[in-house]
């Protein structure tokens, strides 16, 4: 399994539209960004979806360093069908010996799994998702996270 990465502030998107906010805060700030799909978002909105969310913000913002993790949640199937579909970071919650299988499949493909994540900022119920990611990416606020 691989270590989180050095981003110590993630962001969970639910949307291209959060996915472009985000994306827009780091720009600014020139930083890098670290997004996180939903929880679950493997099983509930797809691999394809993602992978297609975060190609197209990258496209948007080029200056952005960029690295995105699709939540897999305890499901395996889902973690081996986004590794199927190209992505190349997941996050697996499950038990700890298939999540050995699947870092190891991972690795195989030039892909990596997660097993945890600092805090994250959950963009779907703020009210200001603009100013809260600056806030968060500059180190300003902690609040509205989810773990």
């Amino acid at each position: 399994m691989t270590a989180p990465p050095p981003h110590p502030r993630p962001i969970r998107i639910h949307s291209l539209t959060e996915a472009d906010i985000a994306c827009a805060a780091a720009a600014d700030l020139g930083v890098p960004l670290l997004l996180v799909s939903a929880p679950g978002a493997a099983a509930s909105a797809g691999a394809g979806w993602f992978r297609e969310v975060v190609a197209r913000a990258a496209a948007r913002h080029p200056s952005v360093a960029m690295t995105a993790v699709l939540d897999c949640a305890d499901r395996p199937g889902d973690a081996l069908g986004a590794l199927s579909a190209g992505v190349a970071m997941l996050l697996f919650s499950g038990r700890a010996d298939v999540a050995e299988r699947l870092a190891d499949i991972a690795a195989q493909r030039g892909a990596h799994l997660l097993t945890a994540l600092p805090d994250a900022l959950d963009l779907r119920r703020v009210r200001d998702p603009r100013r809260a990611c600056r806030d968060w990416l500059s180190g300003q606020d902690d609040g509205h996270v989810t773990e």
